[in-house]
């Protein structure tokens, strides 16, 4: 189900799932809608600037403050690691050092993950969609298996990511949620209706 209580309001939350519920039983296929704040924390990116920067500060006392005391230099660059290391921490810092692609490269690892758990894994192997939505890193997909990708066609799948891409760039998350689970109920009912 989606969580994104902190851009829903509950009563827009209790629609969006209305909606996903309302798609899920109109097929027989399994349906997730998976919304997740961040795919991953990027934890390796403050700490490796923070070093970059201690390097460069090292560098700068040798080259500049070359009788400086070992010590002071120590303590100097240590410091420079430090905070640097925890002021990158702040989340929006912490994404922001992320290259786009690595970012990219997170979310789809985390959406194929979401599918094999939610999708994949089960006995009955009804197959089915996911509807995954990475909010930090502006990434939307929608992964469905084989036999009903090929059904439906890329072009159908693009055109709700499309739409939902469209109601997000607007402020609209609970319509483009809505909208989203509406389309991919239409779409499984169309190739794999409730029995």
């Amino acid at each position: 189900m989606v969580n994104a209580a902190h851009m829903l309001t509950p009563a827009e939350q209790e629609r969006v799932n209305a909606a996903i519920a309302a798609a899920q039983a109109r097929t027989q296929a399994r349906f997730a809608f998976v919304v997740v704040p961040a795919s991953d924390r990027y934890h390796l990116y403050p700490v490796l600037w923070g070093a970059v920067a201690a390097f460069a500060a090292l560098g700068a006392i040798a080259l500049f403050c070359p009788h400086m005391d070992v010590r002071l230099a120590f303590a100097s660059v240590t410091t420079v690691f430090l905070v640097l290391s925890l002021v990158l921490e702040w989340t929006p810092l912490r994404l922001r050092l992320a290259s786009g692609r690595v970012k990219h490269a997170h979310a789809r690892m985390l959406a194929h993950r979401e599918f094999t758990v939610r999708i994949l894994s089960h006995a009955d192997r009804k197959g089915g969609v996911l509807f995954f939505v990475s909010l930090a890193e502006r990434y939307t997909e929608i992964i469905a298996d084989h036999a009903l990708h090929q059904a439906a066609g890329q072009a159908a799948w693009d055109k709700v990511v499309a739409d939902f891409t469209a109601a997000a760039a607007r402020g609209r998350f609970a319509e483009g949620f809505i909208a989203g689970a509406e389309a991919c109920g239409a779409l499984l009912e169309r190739h794999h209706p409730k029995a």
